[in-house]
């Protein structure tokens, strides 16, 4: 007899396992705990339900990596940032593939996998003009240079898109990488497989482990965990609800984080854009005396 889930000659397919992404790692939920997603009464699969610990250990890789990722160059974060957008293109039949799995029909899923790509390459662009374009030299009334530029906040924890699983993950973690920030991604709970091919992609790209981390989970289960982690330096929140994201604001008076709720279309043009860069950098402004040239002219 044909089982449902084998081939017409009777061979069971050898379904995938999605384990998350932590510190350049898949390892298992350390919960031990697995959820199903269905769509159209078929499961996608079995998905870590990531606990506390799971948030707690992204934390600790996404901070380990931070100030690696932002000592290299701007260019180089560049080149990193197109290289992902090239393996992308590479499995993009598969990318495809998992978004008409999630219910998307394949005209709109042939297009996410598409912006999607073009919006990595895009903020890989930006990567060495946004602070050109940010940056200043202050006026000031006394013998001092003064300049602000932009520095990364640190730490950012995005919650994705729910409705498009790869566009609204790439349209996030694009921005918030380029800064020279680390992250920690909550993908999609209805439709997580996307992320975790994402995942996948970074983990065999120039990307190094801990500058994205990657968990699949439920929202309710693990917004608290998040919100009250005080080495989390920012969240930018797409698809929680008023009462979490009240609840979330809450919480980052703790350590005062910064909290971004996002409710974009990111099949939008507008969606894209070097300010999505600056929502999670800081200005730091220096001084530095102007010496004064000596009345012979002979030096500084």
């Amino acid at each position: 007899m044909t089982k449902s889930n084998g081939s017409a000659d009777g061979r069971i397919e050898v379904q995938k396992t999605y384990k998350v992404y932590i510190g350049g790692k898949f390892p298992r939920t350390e919960s031990g705990r697995y959820y199903s997603p269905e769509v159209n009464g078929q499961s996608l699969g079995n998905l870590c339900l990531c606990s506390r610990k799971d948030v707690r250990n992204a934390v600790v890789a996404a901070r380990a990596a931070q100030s690696g990722w932002n000592g290299r160059t701007a260019f180089n974060r560049g080149q990193i940032l197109y290289r992902i957008a090239e393996m992308m293109e590479g499995r993009s039949d598969q990318f495809v593939a998992e978004l008409e799995a999630q219910g998307i029909s394949t005209s709109a899923a042939n297009k996410e996998v598409s912006q999607s790509i073009d919006r990595m390459i895009y903020y890989a662009g930006w990567c060495d003009k946004y602070l050109q374009i940010f940056s200043s030299v202050n006026p000031v009334a006394s013998s001092h240079f003064n300049f602000s530029v932009l520095e990364p906040t640190g730490v950012v924890f995005i919650v994705a898109n729910e409705d498009s699983p790869l566009l609204g993950l790439v349209s996030l973690i694009a921005p918030v990488i380029a800064g020279g920030n680390s992250c920690v991604v909550l993908a999609s709970e209805t439709k997580p497989l996307s992320a975790i091919t994402f995942s996948e992609v970074l983990a065999t790209s120039d990307v190094p482990g801990g500058v994205v981390n990657v968990l699949t989970g439920v929202k309710a289960e693990l917004f608290e965990h998040f919100g009250r982690h005080l080495d989390i330096n920012a969240i930018a929140a797409d698809c929680l609800n008023e009462d979490m994201l009240r609840s979330i604001k809450e919480f980052a008076v703790e350590n005062i984080k910064r909290v971004k709720p996002y409710s974009l279309d990111w099949t939008e043009e507008s969606s894209q854009n070097p300010y999505l860069i600056q929502d999670f950098c800081e200005i730091k402004t220096t001084w530095h005396p102007i010496e004064k040239i000596s009345e012979a002219g002979s030096g500084y």
